[in-house]
């Protein structure tokens, strides 16, 4: 072989295996993960909350004045994106979202932008809490289902609609830590479980509304049945490094959805397995 090209040849190795290696780094090894033995998939487990059932009328979502003016502010970029719904922009004002945020990362909490939050997972972008809020369409004392509870944003979020909140979250040391943070900071009427959000939570349905805070690969089935008729269901849909759509979903009757694609977004994969757990 001739030199030249063999340096081509040992160029283009260099650039692979580097290209590599930075993947597997963005990725948290994740080869080494697939090597693992993969977890048995996580019991539900609930981890709240401190309140029994809440009669509509008989809740109150706590106040803050913390960083208000940080809240207000970026309520006027949420507007600036279109998002002018009244009700949604109270919620905004009124949930700190500092709270929800690690301590590294406090500072940059009323940016509009999403934030690590730990275990590889994230807290979205404020804009894209309030849309997807926004498209729920909530009345006063629906019954929600949050699949990713993550810090547990959305799920304070949703309780300025409603006092009837379940949210589901995969990594239990996220589940485990929401819960408490919910309920130190008051919203102590969100009911946390640890599981699967793959497969909802049956015993708790059917749901007038179902929000999902991670990409699928497709609607999940069992969500589709637990959605009430007349329910709506907003979820980001499409492969993980691929092009995502944020979907808003419509049961028409048993059986029956309407589909439609809001926008294109990005957000973490739903997982199925805990990798907090694995062996």
């Amino acid at each position: 072989m001739r030199p030249e090209r063999l340096a081509v040849r040992v160029i283009r190795a260099a650039v692979v295996a580097a290209m590599a290696l930075v993947l597997a780094t963005i990725l948290g090894c994740a080869t080494a993960a697939e090597n693992s033995k993969p977890a048995e998939p996580p019991k539900a487990v609930s981890l709240g909350p401190a309140k029994t059932e809440t009669e509509p009328g008989a809740w109150s979502p706590p106040t803050f004045t913390a960083r208000q003016d940080e809240r207000d502010r970026m309520c006027e970029v949420i507007k600036a994106y279109g998002c002018t719904d009244a009700a949604v922009l109270a919620a905004m004002a009124g949930v700190p979202r500092h709270e929800f945020v690690p301590a590294a990362v406090r500072p940059m909490a009323y940016r509009d932008s999403p934030l690590p939050i730990g275990h590889e997972q994230t807290i979205s972008q404020p804009y894209m809490v309030a849309e997807m809020t926004r498209l729920l369409a909530l009345k006063p004392g629906a019954k929600v289902l949050e699949i990713g509870t993550g810090s547990g944003y959305q799920a304070a979020v949703l309780t300025h609609f409603t006092p009837h909140v379940y949210s589901i979250e995969i990594v239990k040391p996220l589940a485990e830590e929401a819960a408490k943070r919910l309920g130190r900071l008051r919203y102590d009427v969100v009911q946390v479980r640890y599981g699967d959000g793959y497969n909802g939570w049956p015993e708790a349905g059917p749901f007038d509304a179902i929000i999902g805070t991670c990409v699928a690969g497709e609607v999940p089935p069992p969500l589709i049945e637990q959605l009430k008729v007349g329910g709506r269901m907003v979820i980001p849909i499409g492969p993980e490094h691929g092009i995502q759509r944020l979907m808003l979903v419509e049961k028409d009757r048993p059986g029956f959805v309407r589909k439609r694609s809001i926008m294109l977004v990005r957000f973490v994969p739903m997982l199925r397995e805990d990798p907090t757990q694995q062996k």
